[in-house]
């Protein structure tokens, strides 16, 4: 890390501050911690080698710290309670074929079928690819799969190989539900 032009809080040392240490106890103004100490890299090695995340505590609060299971009885962000604030994973490419994890934080209700068989979040996927309903049923699924070959394959489209990629996603699709336990 570069030094920015700042010189090692230790007093009498002009070697530049290039590794943080945290902020000397009663520095700052009540709200929150204070600025981080910018130390040469000697200074640095010292405070840390004097450093006691103990110092000050009583036997009984060493001992608490000091549990198996400290800080494991708080509940953890992902398994918070519903309706805690927690909004879910942000990030966009995560698989979830069972829907197990998203599920829980969708918010328009997930579609179901009237039979009561469950939808992976793959299924509904292949669903939306293919056009159907979620409630739809292996004759549709069929029916479905032989309009839109008919309509995507280069045969019936004068040679045309523009909607081949259309077609392999109609193909994967109908393969995946039609080896899904709600269509069997």
């Amino acid at each position: 890390m570069e030094s920015n032009g700042r010189l090692c809080a230790e007093l009498g040392c002009d070697q530049p501050g290039e590794f943080r240490a945290p902020p000397a106890a009663g520095s700052g103004d009540g709200e929150g911690p204070g600025a981080y100490r910018w130390m040469c890299l000697e200074h640095v090695r010292a405070f840390n080698n004097r450093y006691n995340y103990f110092d000050g505590m009583t036997a009984d609060e060493i001992h608490h710290a000091q549990r198996p299971l400290a800080g494991w009885e708080r509940e953890t962000r992902a398994f918070a309670r519903a309706g805690s604030g927690d909004q879910g994973p942000r990030w966009a490419d995560f698989n979830d074929p069972l829907d197990a994890i998203a599920a829980r934080f969708r918010r328009e209700p997930a579609p179901e079928r009237n039979d009561g068989k469950p939808l992976s979040g793959q299924d509904r996927a292949s669903l939306k690819v293919l056009g159907l309903a979620a409630d739809a049923d292996r004759g549709a699924l069929r029916k479905r799969y032989s309009e839109l070959v008919r309509r995507y394959h280069p045969d019936r489209n004068g040679g045309d190989r523009s909607h081949e990629a259309m077609l392999q996603k109609v193909i994967a699709a109908y393969q995946q539900l039609r080896q899904a336990p709600a269509f069997a």
